[in-house]
């Protein structure tokens, strides 16, 4: 999907088209946002702001923010992406379009845990709505778009691996995994679906990137140290012994 088999995870009002260039050197994919696309999203994503001083992308036009970053990007060597928070479908629709137009790959999130985005139904929320979010993949994979959803283990009550059976069924092409705590989340993902599967949650070094290749990752995702080259240099070299030897496996 994409090579090499490190991508730069998502960091809000952080991941934007300056940071996916500065990280090219050494991913083969970048997950720009998120950003909050409806109303009620942008509004919890503002509550954020003011209560909590997180940095958040709060653009007037979030279509055409998500359009001029990944613009910005035309020339990078660099799989772009974009995550996304909405609690109605049609925004994601339309985001989907011109993530297909700008060659992008669209991400859903089912995967952000703060108290004001859970409460407008976004984030992990959506873990717990399998019907809505199968809904949001199946829309927004019809347009074309290449569609996959960040999500977290540990969820109460989600079966993560039937919950992506399910994704893969409705046009998911990719599940990007937070493990949390529970790394063998990443191969119960992999055992129950042949979609792409991007593990994440602490990888740092040699040792990280390979207990992720044993559980079957296809590739790893970098979220906090994402601007620290050297954390960076690590886990790509660690990320091409491991996770490449996994993919010429498979092959054979």
């Amino acid at each position: 999907m994409f090579e090499p088999p490190l991508a730069l995870a998502s960091l809000s009002g952080e991941a934007d088209a300056d940071w996916a260039h500065a990280g090219s050197e050494y991913a083969g994919a970048a997950f720009l946002g998120g950003i909050a696309l409806d109303a009620d999203a942008r509004a919890a994503a503002r509550e954020m702001v003011h209560d909590r001083d997180r940095n958040e992308f709060l653009p007037d036009d979030p279509l055409e923010f998500v359009d001029s970053q990944l613009a910005a990007l035309e020339d990078t060597p660099i799989q772009p992406a974009f995550n996304v928070r909405s609690t109605t479908i049609e925004p994601v629709v339309d985001v989907a379009r011109v993530c297909r137009d700008r060659d992008a790959f669209l991400e859903i999130n089912a995967h952000c845990r703060q108290g004001e985005l859970c409460a407008v139904g976004c984030g992990e929320t959506l873990l717990q709505d399998a019907d809505r979010l199968r809904e949001y993949v199946e829309r927004a994979a019809e347009t074309g778009a290449t569609v996959g959803v960040k999500v977290r283990a540990e969820v109460p009550g989600v079966d993560l691996p039937a919950l992506a059976r399910a994704l893969e069924d409705a046009g998911a092409s990719f599940v990007h995994v937070d493990a949390m705590d529970t790394e063998s989340a990443v191969a119960n993902v992999v055992d129950a679906a042949d979609c792409y599967v991007i593990a994440n949650n602490g990888v740092r070094d040699e040792e990280t990137v390979r207990e992720y290749a044993e559980y079957g990752a296809d590739a790893v995702s970098v979220g906090r140290p994402s601007d620290d080259p050297v954390v960076l240099e690590r886990v790509l070299a660690a990320a091409n012994r491991h996770l490449r030897s996994n993919l010429e496996t498979a092959s054979r």
